[in-house]
């Protein structure tokens, strides 16, 4: 081989060992560009560089950072399937990449395509078999309802991680699920002990305080996150509220009925137009609620009861147990009708009263009992301890 040759060939050689690490720079720069174009908000123009990059070097470490920010950034432009093509593309250019299917899981997950997510984690555990990807895989058992599958799953994150909360908090998550409450509570305190500022566990233990009707419990939960974490402490505030039962809270002084009158009353004290014989009057209860009802179950007149109260306690029952005069009136056993205001969370509930042939009727009106057997908004029944009222005892 002469000279000539000899430099021609070298030249070859020095050009084609430098095109990769050219490309790699043309790749670096192309995804800078984009991240400045995605910071400025172009998210369609930073999806072309992030483009560029990864055809400039598909195998380049630039790659994985271009693909995971196209991805975001079709998100933003609420493309969700070129997002998911994007990492289906970056796991094809590199299947042993454990990260892009955690990242294809997650967005699955947020999704709530769930079974979705479970297939993408459960290959980033066949790649890398570690404790945080067997943390994601758990969590997606958990939202198909494989509770038992969930439950093996975090106890080898434990085994892996033995120091990191992530496994107590999911063994917390499934006992949640399970309504084992004491259990789930014990779970998300051994991991506040691993992660003083584990604000999802303290969260978690208001819910399951919650779930168990502890409601004072569960406010200092919320009292607690309040300062560290008021997103956290609103929506444990607002779930609280879905699953407290409702209750009667107390009655207006608006109400038309006399309900704190004596037992023997003179019907006809209750109104001066039912002194006469015979005379029928509409009176009026009106009932404040704990919280937001169901019109439609409220404005029910069958789920609501009026009648002489039969409580066992200590003078509750109708004419304090006395036997009944021959003067007493009835009332009907079903109000007449009901309007339930949604601003107020008032019932104001009509009722009759009729006076008898001879005009010498009588009640006891602080123990006649108004019950309602409805619901709230959200579907729940009434709190057994506080669905009826009556004039003597109160709401019970």
């Amino acid at each position: 081989m002469n000279l000539l040759e000899t430099d021609f060939s070298q030249n070859i050689f020095a050009a084609l060992t430098s095109q990769p690490a050219q490309l790699e720079n043309l790749s670096n720069n192309a995804l800078s560009n984009g991240i400045d174009l995605y910071g400025k908000e172009d998210y369609k123009g930073a999806v072309k560089e992030f483009k560029r990059s990864i055809g400039l070097a598909p195998n380049s470490e630039y790659s994985s950072a271009a693909s995971n920010y196209m991805a975001n950034a079709y998100l933003k432009l609420d493309d969700m399937d070129n997002a998911v093509k994007t990492y289906k593309a970056a796991i094809k250019l590199n299947p042993l990449d454990d990260a892009s299917h955690i990242k294809l899981g997650n967005l699955y997950y947020s999704e709530e395509q769930y079974e979705e997510a479970e297939q993408e984690y459960e290959e980033a555990v066949k790649i890398n078999p570690d404790a945080v990807n067997y943390y994601s895989l758990g969590q997606s058992h958990l939202a198909t309802g494989r509770l038992g599958d969930a439950e093996n799953i975090f106890n080898k994150v434990k085994n892996l991680a033995p120091e990191n909360a992530n496994g107590a908090y999911g063994l917390g998550l499934v006992r949640s699920k399970q309504e084992r409450f004491d259990d789930a509570v014990a779970f998300f305190e051994e991991a506040i002990r691993k992660k003083k500022d584990f604000y999802d566990a303290y969260a978690e233990i208001g819910y399951a305080y919650s779930d168990m009707g502890l409601m004072d419990d569960a406010q200092k939960m919320v009292d607690f996150l309040e300062n560290k974490d008021p997103g956290l402490a609103d929506t444990l505030s607002r779930y609280m509220y879905k699953v407290d039962p409702p209750r009667i809270e107390f009655p207006f002084s608006s109400s038309t009925f006399g309900y704190t009158m004596p037992k023997n009353t003179s019907v006809s004290a209750l109104d001066s137009y039912l002194e006469a014989p015979g005379a029928s009057k509409s009176f009026t209860m009106e009932f404040v609620f704990s919280k937001e009802m169901d019109k439609a179950s409220v404005e029910n007149k069958f789920n609501w009861s009026i009648n002489r109260s039969t409580q066992n306690g200590p003078g509750q029952a109708y004419n304090f147990g006395m036997p009944i005069n021959s003067t007493e009136v009835n009332i009907s056993l079903l109000p007449n009708n009901i309007f339930y205001d949604e601003e107020s969370l008032t019932a104001v509930v009509s009722f009759t009263i009729k006076q008898n042939e001879a005009g010498d009727g009588t009640i006891d009106p602080s123990h006649i009992e108004f019950k309602f057997s409805g619901n709230d908004s959200f579907g729940l029944k009434m709190d057994p301890k506080g669905d009826q009222f009556t004039g003597f005892s109160g709401v019970v």
